[in-house]
């Protein structure tokens, strides 16, 4: 979707490895905000993180590669992301 002459994309991550209890969800938070991305985060019951990033383009990309590397004491094994309709959000929230 295109706002002005900024691409925006919003996409859905799902992250699996050691992602709860290693301040994954503060983390990701912390480094959204520093580049401007919208969006939440929040534990699942299976372990896994879920996020959903939104933004520009390039910040959201960033974003998802930032996740790979997670906080110090996280390990990511594997990041799935789709593609989902833009909506209205305002900031970035911890679920």
């Amino acid at each position: 979707m295109q706002q002005g002459a900024v691409m925006v994309a919003c996409v859905r991550c799902l992250i699996d490895g050691r992602v709860q209890g290693v301040w994954f969800r503060a983390s990701t938070r912390e480094r959204a905000m520093e580049l401007g991305v919208r969006g939440w985060v929040r534990n699942l019951p299976d372990g896994r993180v879920e996020a959903l990033l939104q933004g520009e383009a390039e910040a959201v990309e960033a974003l998802k590669q930032w996740l790979w590397q997670g906080p110090a004491l996280a390990e990511v094994v594997d990041i799935q992301c789709e593609t989902v309709a833009v909506s209205e959000i305002q900031t970035f929230e911890v679920r």
